[in-house]
């Protein structure tokens, strides 16, 4: 069996930008600013010199409701973000540093804290 080709990226981050119908009981990343803070990402990552990380917009990643949200490959590491500061804290402490930024891990088993 041929082994796996190495990773293109380093590190590829998706996160969400869906949209969805105002008053949604989900609600959705983009009403909360993720497009924003997404563009912010990208900015940042690349005035960090950042070699072969991707941040890229996704669909629907289906944890709406702790948005806006972000997945961090190969890791396989969630985030739950709300400011620019949050995304300087993951630039630097995840993908420079190689780190993990407790306060915004997302676990498996999270529920909204309204629950």
């Amino acid at each position: 069996m041929a082994a796996d080709p190495p990773f293109f990226f380093r590190q590829h981050v998706f996160c969400c930008t869906n949209t969805r119908p105002p008053g949604h009981q989900r609600g959705c990343c983009t009403a909360k600013g993720s497009e924003k803070l997404r563009n912010y990402m990208k900015v940042r990552a690349k005035e960090l010199g950042l070699d072969r990380v991707r941040i890229n917009a996704a669909g629907c990643l289906d944890r709406c409701e702790l948005g806006p949200t972000m997945v961090i490959y190969p890791e396989g590491v969630w985030y739950g973000y709300r400011s620019t500061a949050d995304i300087d804290e993951i630039l630097q402490q995840h993908l420079v540093e190689g780190g993990r930024v407790e306060r915004l891990m997302l676990r498996p088993d999270q529920k909204p804290a309204d629950e």
